[in-house]
């Protein structure tokens, strides 16, 4: 059963053809949009996911995970069991460094929600290495600045509210929200990361499906309020998502709009969750709307621009007339979404002499040491070979297909701390003879924004292989 009724864009305010216009606009950017959801007075009206990405996936939401860490802690304070005042070093005096500073002293949780904790650099993984513990490596950390003058983005900060709900409660983040949170909301696949930490990660981590996003921000639009049960305090609603820090003055810019608690401040006074890569809850309160995206882009800002001048315009405040034929063409323009497959041909000559033959690979593949290409029907085989292990990826062609495998192309990091799930990844992936001698291949990490393509170059018994990723940490 969907958690939200279904409507047509018309019955809430919107003409078909606005919202046709703004999907069409996000694929001529070349965004890559995995997935999106738009809600109007609690009404689902479009929704789409781009081939190969689908409705049950969930999606990794990077720093939109903080959103969450955010709503445990109002709870927290909410039932008295914690303050906005409480000092750090009050709730882990057992990691406080000898000799804290005054402005350590003074750091309180609701600096952490506002990344106003007074530091000018994040903890990094060799502060974590020295101190053996993340908390005493943060309250280790210089804090130059009197905490609430000085913005700095920090997702150990948000960790450290994670570790404040495991302190208090006993429970880890996850165990602590499923039962006030999640259940009520239908969220019941999901995923949250551990890793580098023994508890759930507070900055990033979180993996849901795109419908989970939606439910989330339309909680918070209703001011905590969900099928009659007020699961969020409405004071806490309204007071996270209010400013508290200025974070720059650009007026074109939605990231320098202001810092809240763990939400960001919009342009056209709106608010958002977000994670790294195009991963978005953005709540229109005046619009009575919510949007819901996830995507693999390197311009965050791009999506948010195409709302704001194509959709915002559109929203008006009563039902407009029905339009079967624009709603038609809504309906088939998101049935058919999907992400490119390589173009280029299935086979060349030399693909028959490149078959079955195992290539030597001496630089460049993080611990791949060989590979070899293999023809099975509609798709080809590329194994790749480690000193303990090999994988088999299978690629479609003119066709995503579909296969797993614990590999990812690289380590995706925060503050260089390795952040991602283990164990086996969902990977879809097409591939095609680009010219006589080259072989080109793309594999979406569809849990992630990621895609790794790599371009196979054969100059008789040599292969040189080209890889770059579509985004990722510095």
């Amino acid at each position: 059963m969907s958690r939200f009724p279904r409507s047509t864009p018309e019955a809430q305010g919107i003409a078909s053809q606005s919202v046709s216009a703004l999907v069409s606009t996000l694929e001529s950017q070349n965004a890559h949009i995995h997935s999106f959801m738009l809600l109007r007075h609690g009404h689902l009206i479009a929704e789409g996911w781009w081939h190969p990405y689908c409705r049950e996936d969930t999606h990794s939401l990077y720093s939109l995970t903080k959103s969450f860490t955010s709503t445990a802690i109002g709870l927290l304070i909410s039932s008295g069991r914690l303050s906005l005042d409480d000092t750090i070093l009050s709730i882990f005096p057992e990691d406080a460094p000898p000799n804290p500073s005054p402005n350590l002293q003074a750091m309180a949780v609701r600096h952490l929600l506002s990344m106003s904790n007074g530091h000018d650099t994040e903890v990094q993984d060799e502060m974590l290495a020295e101190h053996g513990n993340v908390i005493r490596a943060f309250l280790a950390h210089p804090v130059p600045h009197q905490p609430g003058t000085h913005f700095l983005y920090n997702s150990i900060a948000s960790h450290i509210l994670s570790e404040i709900v495991r302190k208090l409660t006993g429970e880890h983040l996850v165990d602590f929200l499923r039962p006030r949170l999640f259940e009520p909301l239908g969220i019941t696949h999901y995923y949250w990361e551990t890793r580098p930490f023994t508890t759930t990660t507070g900055g990033w981590g979180l993996h849901l499906t795109t419908a989970d996003i939606a439910a989330f921000g339309q909680l918070y639009l209703n001011k905590g309020l969900w099928n009659g049960q007020q699961l969020i305090p409405a004071a806490w609603v309204e007071l996270a998502t209010s400013f508290k820090v200025s974070n720059g003055s650009n007026p074109d810019s939605d990231w320098e709009q202001g810092y809240c608690y763990q939400f960001w401040r919009c342009r056209h006074n709106m608010y958002r969750g977000d994670g790294a890569f195009g991963q978005y809850c953005v709540v229109m309160p005046e619009y009575d709307a919510v949007l819901a995206v996830n995507a693999g882009l390197g311009d965050m800002q791009l999506p948010l621009n195409a709302v704001w001048e194509q959709l915002l315009p559109a929203m008006q405040p009563a039902p407009l007339p029905e339009d079967p034929a624009a709603q038609s063409a809504l309906a088939a323009q998101t049935a058919q979404l999907a992400l490119p497959t390589i173009a280029g041909t299935k086979t060349t000559a030399l693909a028959q002499q490149v078959f079955g033959r195992r290539y030597t690979v001496t630089e460049g593949m993080d611990g791949i040491t060989a590979v070899q290409f293999d023809s099975h029907a509609e798709q080809t085989t590329l194994t790749l070979y480690k000193a303990d292990d090999q994988i088999a990826l299978s690629f479609g062609h003119g066709a995503w297909q579909y296969s797993e495998a614990a590999f990812h192309p690289r380590d995706v990091a925060v503050n260089g701390l390795v952040a991602e799930k283990s164990g086996i990844w969902q990977i879809a992936a097409s591939g095609a003879w680009t010219d006589e001698h080259t072989y080109t291949a793309k594999l979406w990490w569809i849990e992630t924004p990621f895609a790794w393509t790599f371009t196979c170059h054969f100059e008789g018994s040599k292969l040189t292989i080209e890889q770059c990723m579509n985004v990722g940490f510095e």
